[in-house]
């Protein structure tokens, strides 16, 4: 399967407004609104692109981990599908470096993780080490990254009929807003798809449609879930992923942020404890851009140290989406509860 250009029109405009109403994302794309929606359900059904919602995990209000694992060779296959079945791992990812694979942990604070991950990593057979690095604060994630293949009016335009879903859920005014339980149940839906309208939501919970409509739109606007538009890496032009383990002196992370939200293949920066302080993911065109893009890094941040670069070889999970070994997603998901 190959895609089209309108095809990657569609990912990038849900990308910028992930539950734009297809009548609206017609007007703006200029494609008929039906024609919008079978060519989503195709892309959905190839695994090339799907929404999704997953909880922020900001350290303002829950715990974000990085953990790096150990694991006898032989066992990793299986040690990978333990990991996956756990909800709070929402990320796994098999590096080639001198750690097996690296987990990105979701858990709402630091005593679930202490007290009920990680005696559960110590239970996996072939999990033989693991070592944790903390996030304090998330400069940039996976959902602001763009296939930026739309023109600058087109994706000013989808920005004004995005709603409260697409705002930055980590942004430092942000406002988590406190939801019941009943709420939270909606989670799992989104999760599955991000799009997941509130009559699609009551069937499944027997709930009355007009209650749902209102729990739902609590939900959007709680902060409490980062929705995105997601497209398998091999068709998004950058089918590699560099992670870097960097040192930024003290007091100047949030400036390094801003330099670095200016290179768009980044994805993901963010502060954290442990051997050093700052974590960079990009997605790069080749391996031949990790020397470029350390030099682009080193130049917009004087002071910054480089410690480590890892580059991985597969992932197997994104964001609670079982992916394919082709980086298409299998339609598996397991959402953080």
């Amino acid at each position: 399967m190959e895609l089209s250009e309108e095809d990657l029109r569609l990912i990038n405009a849900l990308q910028i407004s992930p539950r734009i109403a297809w009548s609206d994302a017609a007007d703006v794309l200029g494609i008929h609104a039906t024609t919008l929606a079978a060519r989503w359900d195709r892309l959905r059904e190839a695994g090339a692109g799907w929404t999704t919602a997953h909880l922020m995990g900001d350290p303002k209000s829950a715990c974000l981990a990085m953990v790096d694992v150990d694991c006898e060779m032989h066992l990793r296959p299986d040690v990978t599908t333990a990991l996956a079945a756990l909800p709070q791992v929402i990320t796994i990812e098999e590096a080639a470096s001198n750690r097996d694979l690296m987990l990105t942990v979701i858990t709402r604070d630091l005593g679930e993780f202490s007290n009920e991950l990680v005696p559960r990593l110590k239970e996996i057979p072939g999990l033989t080490k693991y070592h944790t690095s903390l996030c304090t604060r998330i400069h940039t994630s996976g959902y602001a990254w763009r296939l930026n293949v739309l023109s600058r009016g087109e994706q000013q335009a989808l920005r004004a009929l995005a709603g409260p879903e697409a705002a930055n859920p980590s942004a430092p005014d942000a406002v988590l807003l406190p939801l019941p339980e009943s709420h939270r149940a909606l989670f799992p839906f989104l999760a599955r798809d991000g799009r997941a309208t509130a009559a699609e939501i009551a069937r499944a919970l027997g709930r009355n449609p007009a209650t749902v409509q209102r729990q739902l739109g609590r939900v959007l606007a709680s902060r409490w879930l980062s929705f995105r538009c997601e497209v398998a890496q091999k068709f998004s032009g950058y089918p590699i992923t560099c992670q870097w383990f960097a040192n930024v002196p003290a007091g100047q992370h949030e400036a390094a942020a801003t330099e670095l939200r200016a290179i768009r293949n980044v994805r993901f920066t963010a502060s954290t404890t442990g051997r050093t302080n700052f974590v960079i993911i990009m997605w790069l065109r080749s391996l031949g851009e990790v020397m470029e893009l350390e030099l682009a890094v080193q130049q917009r941040i004087p002071g910054i140290e480089l410690v480590e670069s890892v580059v991985m070889l597969n992932t197997a999970k994104r964001v609670g989406w079982m992916l394919n070994p082709d980086s298409t997603a299998s339609g598996a998901v397991v959402p953080v509860a």
